[in-house]
């Protein structure tokens, strides 16, 4: 780290996160941009999601009132992998003719669904290589998207260091789907693909979710609790019928076992905050309150060993302004419950 840093003067404009004076080498901390989205069903974009976020965190002031110092922890953003990039342009292509003809009634073309399944399982390979070299390394690792999907070969990569954990999932959408689309890595399907290959993860807490469909809640009901979900309706009856927020923040980290992941949703929060995600929803969690759920989450004396951001657009600044806050919290606070600082 530069000694001669001022956490109180402007960014430089360096190609890290929020203009700190780390590399990959002595930051503790490594931001891993996945610039993939074959499988948005929505609106496009999310692919240059970590450059929009890199490029708005050097607007962020690095004062943290939940973590005093925080900028002694050490973030490093490695940079985007253009070969996934392309990869990911390639199979969007291939992924919007196929969604194409299915909405407009037409057949399949199966060679376009097998090669995005293909490219989606590359993907999931170097995510994972990346992560576990990063992994034994003795970094910790959070993942930037790209799409909802981008995550699981991290997870793969955790569950051959941590035996049991749970994810902590903020989103508006369930994404339990089996092989939404014709898509076996879809965005819709992450956790539907998390449950069903990683028998490391012993429980999946949803918060926020308000659009989802039968199939999902079938597989929730079915899941013997392993999946439990936190409605958005829910939140906010319980909310307006006298219950405190806290207790109900009480009552989602209660649910978690001891080693936590989060996986962050940007939809998951008030749409006017992520105006070009993906698939952006009414409803959800006000900023403060998604950072107050991780708060109670950190102070719960439970670790948080990993995390993701995904579905972060980029059309506006805006969305990567917010995106970044939340990329910086959730690093502090993964940092604070590791002993990093």
């Amino acid at each position: 780290m530069n000694t001669d840093f001022n956490p109180s003067g402007f960014a430089q404009k360096n190609g890290n996160f929020i203009g700190l004076p780390y590399n990959e080498e002595d930051a503790k901390i490594i931001l891993l941009p996945v610039p993939w989205e074959a499988t948005v069903s929505y609106a496009a974009g999310t692919a240059d999601g970590p450059e929009n976020i890199r490029e708005a965190s050097y607007q962020l002031d690095l004062f943290d009132a939940d973590v005093l110092d925080a900028y002694k922890i050490g973030i490093f953003m490695k940079e985007t992998d253009e070969e996934i990039k392309e990869l990911s342009t390639i199979s969007r292509e291939l992924a919007t003719m196929h969604i194409d003809n299915l909405e407009n009634g037409h057949g399949v073309v199966q060679e376009f669904v097998d090669k995005v399944n293909a490219n989606s399982n590359k993907v999931n390979s170097w995510v994972k290589e990346q992560c576990a070299d990063l992994i034994k390394k003795g970094k910790v690792v959070g993942l930037i998207g790209g799409e909802h999907s981008t995550p699981l070969g991290y997870l793969h990569a955790l569950s051959e260091k941590y035996s049991d954990f749970g994810i902590l999932q903020i989103d508006a959408h369930c994404d339990l789907r089996k092989a939404y689309e014709g898509f076996t890595y879809s965005h819709a399907s992450i956790f539907y693909n998390t449950l069903e290959e990683i028998p490391a993860v012993s429980k999946l807490v949803q918060v926020g979710i308000r659009d989802y469909c039968e199939e999902e809640v079938d597989y929730i009901t079915n899941s013997n609790k392993r999946v439990e979900v936190f409605y958005d309706q829910a939140i906010n009856e319980s909310l307006f019928e006298g219950k405190s927020y806290r207790d109900i923040c009480l009552s989602i980290v209660e649910k978690l076992p001891q080693h936590v992941y989060i996986s962050f949703d940007i939809d998951g929060l008030w749409p006017n905050l992520c105006p070009n995600t993906g698939t952006p929803v009414a409803g959800g969690l006000s900023l403060p309150q998604a950072f107050y759920l991780l708060k109670t989450l950190a102070e719960s004396g439970k670790t948080i060993i990993g995390f993701d951001l995904c579905e972060v657009g980029a059309a506006e600044e805006w969305d990567g302004n917010v995106g970044a806050r939340v990329v910086y919290k959730m690093a502090n606070l993964m940092g604070k419950t590791l002993g990093l600082i």
